[in-house]
């Protein structure tokens, strides 16, 4: 399943890194991308919408599904 949230906050590299690395450690995630320019992060796996914004959140940065 790939599922895709809306992440604000991110204006680099260096945060989509941040991003990535948060989703990447939640149980169920395969792999992750992040875009800062479009303010998206892309999730492959099975993992909870919910616990995806809130790993993202808990890493500093504004999430919605």
């Amino acid at each position: 399943m790939v599922t895709t949230i809306q992440v604000d906050g991110m204006n680099c590299g260096h945060c989509e890194r941040s991003v990535v690395d948060a989703l990447e450690d939640l149980s169920g995630v395969s792999t992750a991308s992040a875009d800062h320019e479009v303010g998206t992060a892309t999730v492959e796996g099975d993992a909870d919408t919910d616990a995806l914004v809130t790993v993202v959140e808990d890493a500093g940065y504004d999430a919605s599904a």
